[in-house]
């Protein structure tokens, strides 16, 4: 038996190209192959939009396989008979890579020292370390271990907490009485209905003075008028790699918010990104062509 998959681009076309049982088909949304009427398998872009009017032009399709850890942008979307999978374990080191270089940034003081640079101005003096911090990690898949290996070789005292607690992860419901323990929490968790706004008034309130919010899970996680006020009276301090709204309209006033570290949703977008993504995909459709679910499907919000 052959499936036909289709790939958004030359990167899919060769990662997939030696996979027994695949033919693979490079597509263009606005002007699908004729191999699509037979294609079981569709890997849409990075970050695309290409959803319903794709899926309403395949008759054959049975999995959707995310080039990207997020599928909050999918789930919904698809017919009952259709799998979603995701691309988790693809991009946890980098963006746990991203959030090390914001914490970093922010207790070396990166940013103050690259200013008195530019204005030819020796300020040297003390800063914070990383080391002794104390970080809660909200979110214990792929991303979330990544971030505790990554922390724990700097010497930071790390606290997992995810939805369910188990062996070596605290569970979300002990959140309140977390939160005032520690120096930073970094958000590595999906984007659903239970994680809209976890970051609220009330979380942010119990978190100490100088705390620093790092989110590299989703922009709506976080309250952004609450964020927003504790970074404005200088209580807290912040990183974010995605914001709500996104991309961020100008004159919004996350731009000049002080305390703020932003960068543009590019803690995945690093070198080796297609070939890390492309190899997650591969494992995911052998297991479907012998059969078996997908490994990263997607149940429910996630």
């Amino acid at each position: 038996m052959t499936v036909t998959v289709l790939v958004p681009d030359a990167h899919g076309v060769a990662a997939l190209a030696g996979v027994r049982g695949v033919r693979v088909v490079q597509y263009d949304p606005d002007d699908l192959p004729v191999e699509a009427a037979d294609a079981e398998v569709l890997v849409p872009g990075f970050l695309s939009a290409d959803k319903v009017r794709l899926v309403g032009r395949l008759p054959r399709l049975r999995l959707v396989q995310l080039l990207t850890a997020g599928a909050e942008a999918w789930v919904g979307q698809l017919p009952a008979d259709v799998m979603l999978s995701t691309c988790g374990g693809a991009h946890g080191g980098s963006t746990a890579e991203w959030a090390m270089a914001a914490l970093l940034a922010v207790y070396r003081d990166i940013r103050e020292f690259e200013d008195s640079r530019r204005a030819g101005r020796w300020d040297s003096h003390q800063t914070e370390t990383l080391q002794g911090k104390r970080v809660l990690v909200v979110g214990a898949g792929d991303l979330g271990q990544q971030m505790r290996r990554k922390l724990e070789a700097f010497d930071a005292q790390v606290t997992m907490v995810a939805n369910t607690a188990r062996d070596g992860v605290r569970g979300v419901h002990e959140l309140p009485e977390l939160l005032p323990e520690h120096d930073a929490v970094v958000l590595m968790v999906p984007m659903t209905a239970a994680t809209h706004h976890l970051v609220d008034r009330d979380f942010l309130a119990k978190l100490p003075d100088r705390a620093v919010v790092v989110n590299a899970a989703r922009g709506p996680v976080v309250d952004t008028e609450a964020l927003l006020a504790e970074l404005t009276s200088g209580r807290l301090r912040a990183a974010l790699d995605v914001t709500d709204p996104e991309p961020l309209p100008e004159g919004h006033p996350l731009w000049t918010a002080p305390g703020l570290l932003l960068t543009p949703h590019v803690a995945g977008s690093c070198t080796g990104v297609h070939e890390r993504a492309y190899k997650v995909v591969a494992a995911q459709i052998e297991r479907y062509i012998r059969g078996e679910k997908p490994a990263n499907l997607v149940l429910g919000d996630y």
